[in-house]
């Protein structure tokens, strides 16, 4: 079981409702952080004091306050820390339930289990943490076809990256010349082209810039 675990949540309640279950599962030190900031500081304070957490429980969404936040949400943290603590156990516990949004997340970042926020939330969090605890990796019933080859995704992980660089403000030419540059493919500006006009109709937008709004509200990006 885990020694040690970082809770990072917005919510006093929930942070609360998390405390319990890791107490259930047998997990005696938890720290909590209500900021992917400040959760990113302790994860390196303990690192420095040869202290580290084993174990990462975090939301992905986070009301914005006055702070200025380097690290804005749950997916931010996740890629911070798997670039720094790339064997850390991550468990993503959010309302979010897009299969997308899951397929990146475990197969990108290697998160190691994704918990649905609803009624059975508490019973598979506490599952979660005793699966991943034995290696295994845990999604939640509603989003466990995330990971089957043949689920009909949303749109695959080239569309989130276009549509991720088209929401920095980059041209199609920009990415046609950047996917070149790194030698993915397929990177002709016509193929780009292709895509993202097969997109628009997908989702039903009037332009880029609508694409770009739209796959945001539903939490690809």
């Amino acid at each position: 079981m885990f020694q040690k675990v970082l809770i990072n949540d917005d919510h006093d309640a929930i942070l609360s409702s998390i405390t319990q279950i890791l107490k259930s599962a047998g997990v005696n030190v938890i720290e909590r952080a209500q900021y992917c900031d400040e959760a990113y500081l302790k994860l390196k304070k303990a690192q420095l004091e040869t202290a580290e957490f084993d174990l990462l429980i975090t939301d992905l969404s986070f009301k914005r306050d006055h702070r200025n936040a380097n690290l804005e949400n749950g997916e931010d943290l996740i890629q911070k820390v798997r670039e720094d603590f790339p064997n850390m156990s991550i468990i993503v516990y959010s309302m979010k339930d897009q299969l997308q949004k899951v397929r990146l997340l475990v197969n990108q970042y290697g998160v190691n289990g994704y918990v649905c926020k609803d009624r059975n939330g508490s019973k598979e969090l506490y599952e979660a943490i005793k699966s991943v605890a034995l290696g295994q990796v845990f999604l939640s019933p509603q989003v466990d076809r995330a990971l089957h080859p043949n689920a009909n995704m949303e749109i695959d992980e080239f569309d989130i990256q276009l549509i991720n660089l088209l929401s920095k403000g980059w041209s199609q030419d920009d990415i046609s010349e950047d996917l070149k540059t790194k030698n993915i493919s397929p990177n002709s500006l016509s193929t780009i082209e292709k895509r993202l006009n097969k997109l628009k109709v997908q989702f039903k937008a009037n332009n880029t810039i609508h694409l770009v709004a739209i796959t945001k509200d539903l939490g690809l990006i």
